[in-house]
Order: structure tokens, then sequence, then C-alpha cells
């Protein structure tokens, strides 16, 4: 993929060609980077033109300035999509991608062709109780993190992915994952509950592991009940990235929802 930044902006992006007619966005989990997608680049790259972006503070998306944080993601991103002259795209976030995903269809709603978010949650509509709880397992692990990032990785990568090969493969990308970086995901919160959700113009696709925490199976059959016109898919023998436990079902999935 081509490595490409735009100036004055910290996120380094990638593309894997712009030939096709039609574009995909994909959005990382938390304490990895673009990689997580290298199966469904190489699978989408000669239907789709396919972008990745390093969330700041992950992958080489660390060359940032003071007052840069999360919450300006959504305003980079858009930044490369006018930049690169895509007037829609296909978005599909995981975990923190997810979040990230929803606040740019947010803000930008005309860019939106479809959205789908696999372990998240509804930003929009996020349960106090449900909130608090996921806050204090953040917290657990970011505790495992100062101690010894080798350590939270390891723990990291049981809650992320269900299979030997996916925990692997996170692993090996979580251990890259900069201590000083935890400061870029302070303004998170701000994200959650800060919109209402309007009527969609754009097919939305949610969804999680079947081996995925019980509160994120209990966040999508909330945001279901509050969007009855979503897609839900529970991939079965996956956990919390879907896309690195079971990949195939993953592109047969993603390839029908925009095909649909």
């Amino acid at each position: 993929m081509e490595r490409l930044q735009l100036k004055d902006s910290p996120i380094v992006y990638y593309i894997s060609g712009r030939e096709q007619k039609e574009w995909v966005l994909f959005l990382h989990a938390a304490f990895v980077s673009h990689e997580m997608f290298e199966e469904q680049t190489e699978c989408f790259k000669n239907r789709y033109n396919v972008l990745a972006v390093d969330i700041i503070g992950h992958g080489q998306s660390v060359n940032t300035k003071k007052g840069d944080s999360i919450d300006r993601m959504s305003a980079w991103i858009h930044d490369i999509i006018k930049a690169e002259n895509i007037e829609t795209i296909h978005i599909v976030g995981i975990s923190l991608g997810a979040v990230l995903a929803q606040d740019f269809a947010n803000h930008y709603p005309e860019n939106v062709k479809s959205l789908a978010c696999f372990g998240g949650y509804d930003i929009n509509n996020f349960d106090k109780a449900m909130q608090k709880e996921n806050g204090a397992a953040q917290m657990l692990m970011m505790l495992k993190a100062i101690c010894s990032v080798k350590w939270f990785a390891k723990a990291n990568k049981k809650i992320s992915a269900y299979t030997p090969k996916a925990q692997d493969l996170f692993y090996e990308m979580n251990v890259r994952f900069p201590k000083k970086s935890f400061r870029y995901l302070a303004s998170l919160n701000s994200l959650v509950n800060a919109h209402q959700t309007g009527q969609r113009a754009y097919p939305l696709l949610i969804g999680c592991g079947s081996h995925d925490m019980p509160m994120e199976l209990e966040a999508v059959r909330q945001w279901k009940n509050r969007e009855p016109d979503c897609v839900v898919k529970i991939f079965e023998h996956a956990g919390h990235c879907v896309n690195l436990d079971v990949p195939q079902e993953f592109h047969k999935v993603m390839e029908e929802f925009w095909s649909a």
C-alpha cells in the first residue's frame, strides 16, 4: 500500500490503489495499527480502493503537536477524503475504530456510503452503567500497560481475539504500542453521548464475535433495539476482533453488505 501523510496532520494513511469505482475505509482497534487489515486489503484491493489509517498514537501516526488528540480524528479523516477526491466511502470500524467510524458519520454523514461497526457500541446512546463498567475495564488494562507493555499485550490478546493465530497477530502489533500514546485517548469520552442519532441515509451493519465479552453482546442487542433497520451479524468462533479471528467469513459478510 502507498504510505501518505497530509501537511499539518499527524495521521499517516495508506491506499491500495485508485483504479476501482468504490472506496472502503478501515479503522483499526486500539493498541494496534492499520496492519490488522492486511488480509482485508489483499482480499478487496481488486474490487475496491482500500484506505486505511493509523489512528493517532498508533502505528506511524506518532509525530504530533501540542493539543493533538483522538477527538480530532474525524476532521483529519475528512481532510484525507477531500485530498483524495472521495465523495462517499464505505466505513468499517473495529472496537475503537467503530467509535471513530460513528463519530465521523455524526459529523460528515454526506460522505458515508455505508457504516459497519464490530466490537463497538452505539456512541450516541451508551448506557451509563455499561459505560462505567467499560471504563473500569480500560483502567485495569492501562495499569497493566504501565507496569509492562508485554504483560499488557499478553492479557489484551486474550480479550481482543479468540483463535490462537489471531491472538498472536494481535500481540505482535500490541507490543509495539508506545506507553506515551495513552494520553491521546484521554478525550475519547467526549465523543460519547454527544450527538443524537438522526435518520440514517446509509445502511448500518453492527456485530461482534460470539466469544466477545458479554457486555459487548448486550451492547449490540441494545443497539439493534434502538435501530431495528440495521443488519446484525454475530460471528461464530470469533472474539472481539472478528476480522482477525474469521477473516474469510468476515470478507463474505462485508461483500454481501456492500453489494446489497
